[in-house]
């Protein structure tokens, strides 16, 4: 058997204390709507009805890729040109809409108004319009708001938004129940399975994940609840669940076998574990992901990697690339950086490590084109430009779309990296 990864044996204090460039300007992001693309797939009896604009439909339309016949579950209530004048009542176009969506979409159970650019313009207030809508249709539906709005915020902060909207209703657990443990954050339903697999395997349970497959399986919280975050980009969720009683489990998140491997040695320690069963349960999927990855640091090793701030899953994603596959970080971007999620991977960070938090976009954009990297993280918007310029990208988007959490996808995790390298290599040669 494999031994288990050292992983506070082998960290220094990395970049736990380096300086951060902050940066303030013109951003390139994507709106916290998109996140609607994975979580109408998760909740899969929720429905999520943006009240927007055109452009916000056809934003939500092109990213899903779903055909309007194909019955998505999400939708867009229209504020044309009579709601921005004043010739209509909003929140009696909105009743009306939802009440047509209720009746024609019988097996909603939990449907999300979600707020946009164009509704925080002109102050409509979602919250009260989810309260009158919620009473008048429970119990068959409960409804929720919740803001993916651009003017402030980047595109995986939809989902905590979302997440933090459904913690007020998430069931009292009660106070003479042992600890249980509650993982955070939307996963592919084969990364669920397999965590779940894995914590069985473990001894720990009962183990529930957040959100749910299915709106009445909200799992329960209280002070017996123990977390873990799987994606770090849940900072209000995190800090909702803590306000009800539940306490966070500090780790590095699961992205590839590292962070995979200190991320379940978290709750193993946290529900007394020994060593000998961690070890016997997490060794094959090691061993396994280890060889697979040895085959990608082929191509990665040594190749220097550029991260535009996007998704905050920057800095696991440095940390994963540079110590096992051999990567060197030319910058690390990221929208925002929570110091107190962030500290396990931060420590794990190559010391001297360039970190920035926040966008100016033209200054990175010129630090990026002086340090010429052999790959660069970004949005699409900044894609195809660097293209043109001779640089190789990979869009940051993708890697929250695609399945990269644990072992079993660190491989994957790590080829969607390799591609765009090999790709550039077969268009040379």
């Amino acid at each position: 058997m494999s031994p288990v990864i050292p992983i506070q044996a082998a960290a220094s204090r990395g970049c736990a204390d380096a300086p951060v460039l902050r940066e303030r300007g013109q951003r390139e992001v994507f709106c916290g709507l998109t996140g609607i693309i994975w979580l109408h797939r998760k909740i899969q009896d929720a429905f999520f009805l943006v009240v927007g604009s055109r452009t916000c439909a056809h934003l939500i339309q092109s990213a899903a890729g779903v055909m309007i016949f194909a019955e998505p579950r999400f939708a867009t209530a229209i504020i044309d040109e009579r709601d921005l004048a004043g010739l209509a009542d909003c929140n009696e176009e909105l009743d009306r809409v939802v009440t047509r969506l209720i009746e024609r979409r019988p097996e909603i159970k939990l449907l999300f108004l979600v707020g946009s650019c164009p509704s925080e313009v002109i102050k409509l207030d979602l919250s009260r319009a989810a309260s009158r809508l919620s009473g008048r249709f429970s119990p068959d539906v409960r409804v929720l708001n919740y803001s993916g709005s651009g003017i402030e915020t980047t595109f995986t902060q939809g989902e905590d938004a979302c997440l933090a909207s459904l913690v007020p209703s998430l069931p009292a657990s009660p106070e003479a129940v042992a600890p249980e443990l509650m993982v955070v954050g939307a996963l592919a339903d084969v990364v669920e399975d397999q965590f779940a697999r894995l914590f069985g395997q473990l001894g720990i349970g009962p183990v529930r994940f957040f959100p749910p497959r299915h709106a009445n399986r909200l799992p329960p919280v209280g002070a017996n609840t123990r977390f873990l975050l799987a994606q770090p980009f849940l900072a209000d969720t995190a800090l909702a669940l803590e306000a009800r009683g539940a306490r966070r489990l500090a780790a590095p998140f699961p992205l590839g076998v590292e962070g995979t491997t200190a991320w379940l040695q978290a709750a193993a320690t946290a529900f007394g574990v020994s060593a000998t069963t961690f070890d016997a349960v997490t060794a094959p999927g090691r061993e396994r992901a280890a060889a697979a990855l040895a085959r990608q640091r082929v191509q990665l090793e040594g190749k220097r990697i550029f991260f535009f701030p996007d998704s905050q899953l920057e800095i696991p994603l440095a940390r994963f690339l540079s110590r096992e596959l051999g990567m060197a970080l030319a910058e690390v971007g990221t929208p925002y950086l929570h110091r107190a999620h962030m500290a396990e991977e931060l420590a794990l960070l190559p010391e001297g490590t360039v970190l920035s938090e926040g966008q100016h976009v033209e200054n990175q954009l010129d630090r990026c084109r002086a340090a010429r990297p052999d790959i660069v993280v970004c949005g699409l918007g900044l894609a195809n430009p660097l293209e043109a310029e001779g640089l190789t990208t990979k869009w940051a988007i993708e890697l929250v779309f695609t399945p990269i959490h644990g072992y079993e996808q660190a491989a994957d995790l790590a080829e969607l990296f390799s591609r765009p390298l090999v790709r550039r290599l077969r268009l040379a040669a």
